[in-house]
C-alpha cells in the first residue's frame, strides 16, 4: 500500500499543471489568430508575447528543479517544481508578474529567481554550477526555435509596412518573443549575485567571497534593470549584439515591428526594444 501511495505520489509531483496548459492553449490560440488574421492584430501580439513569455519563465525554472533532481536534490518533486506550475515556486510575484511587467514597460527580459534548491543535497561543484546553467541553456534553446522557424517559414522582410509579407504580425511576435530569449540569455548569464551566471561561477568562489556578495543577491535583477534604462549600455546590447544577432535569422525587423506592437499599452513610458 504504502509503495502504491509513494508511486502515485511520484506521478503527481510531475504531472504537468492545468495553469501551464491554460497558458499554453492561449499561446496557440493567439498565434493561431494572428496567422489567420483574425481579431485586433495589435493586442493578438501583445497576449501572444506575454503567453510565450511566461511559458519560457515556467520552463527556465523547471529546467533548474530537473538538473537539481539529477544532481541529487529529491525534494524538488514534492515541492511541486517539476509540474511547470507558476504558483508552486517561491516567490510568485518576484518570479513571474516582475518580469512581466519588465517586458511590459522597458521591453527588459529578465527571468525572476523562484525554485529552492537544497545546496547541500547537490553531489559536485560541477553539478551545482550546471543547475544555475540550466535556466538560460532553455532561453537559449527556445531562442533558437523560433529564430530557425522564422528563417525558415518567414518571407523576408525589410521593415515595409503592415501588409507587406503573408501572416506578418505572427512572424512579428515571433520574432520579438525570440529577442526576449535572446536577451534573457544573455542578461541572465552577467556573473551578477542573484542571477544564473552568478550562480554557475559561485560553487568555486571562496567562502568569505561568497558571503560578501550574499547582500547583493537581493538587488542583482534589479541593478540589471537599472542599468538596461542607460541609454549608452542599453543601446549597445540592442543595437550591436542583439538585433546584429537576430539579423542572421533575417528576423531583425520583425522582432522590431513586433515590439511596436507589443508596447502599445504602454502610454508614455520608455524603454529600449521598441
Amino acid at each position: 500500500m504504502s509503495a502504491f501511495t509513494s508511486r502515485s505520489h511520484s506521478h503527481s509531483d510531475r504531472r504537468i499543471s492545468t495553469v501551464f496548459l491554460v497558458l499554453l492553449a492561449v499561446f496557440v490560440t493567439t498565434g493561431a489568430s494572428l496567422w489567420v488574421h483574425w481579431g485586433n492584430m495589435t493586442f493578438g501580439v501583445f497576449v501572444f508575447v506575454c503567453a510565450g513569455w511566461l511559458i519560457s519563465l515556467c520552463l527556465h525554472e523547471y529546467a533548474h528543479a530537473r538538473a537539481a533532481l539529477h544532481g541529487g536534490d529529491i525534494t524538488v518533486g514534492s515541492k511541486g517544481y517539476l509540474t511547470l506550475n507558476p504558483l508552486k515556486y517561491t516567490h510568485p510575484v518576484y518570479s513571474f508578474v516582475m518580469p512581466l511587467i519588465f517586458i511590459i514597460l522597458g521591453g527588459i527580459a529578465l527571468p525572476g529567481g523562484a525554485v529552492f534548491i537544497e545546496r547541500g543535497r547537490i553531489r559536485s561543484k560541477a553539478k551545482n554550477a550546471l543547475i544555475s546553467a540550466a535556466g538560460p541553456a532553455i532561453n537559449a534553446a527556445f531562442a533558437l526555435v523560433l529564430l530557425v522557424v522564422i528563417a525558415v517559414v518567414a518571407p523576408a522582410y525589410y521593415g515595409s509596412g503592415p501588409g507587406s509579407v503573408p501572416h506578418q504580425e505572427f512572424y512579428e511576435a515571433l520574432g520579438y518573443l525570440a529577442l526576449l530569449q535572446v536577451m534573457a540569455t544573455i542578461l541572465n548569464l552577467i556573473p551578477m549575485p542573484g542571477l544564473d551566471g552568478y550562480g554557475i561561477i559561485e560553487p568555486w568562489l571562496s567562502y568569505e567571497t561568497r558571503r560578501s556578495l550574499a547582500n547583493i543577491a537581493p538587488y542583482g535583477m534589479m541593478i540589471i534593470f537599472l542599468l538596461m534604462w542607460n541609454q549608452t549600455i542599453g543601446g549597445w546590447l540592442f543595437n550591436d549584439v542583439i538585433y546584429p544577432f537576430l539579423n542572421w535569422f533575417g528576423a531583425a525587423f520583425y522582432a522590431s515591428d513586433g515590439s511596436v506592437a507589443f508596447h502599445f499599452l504602454r502610454f508614455g513610458f520608455g524603454g529600449f526594444g521598441s
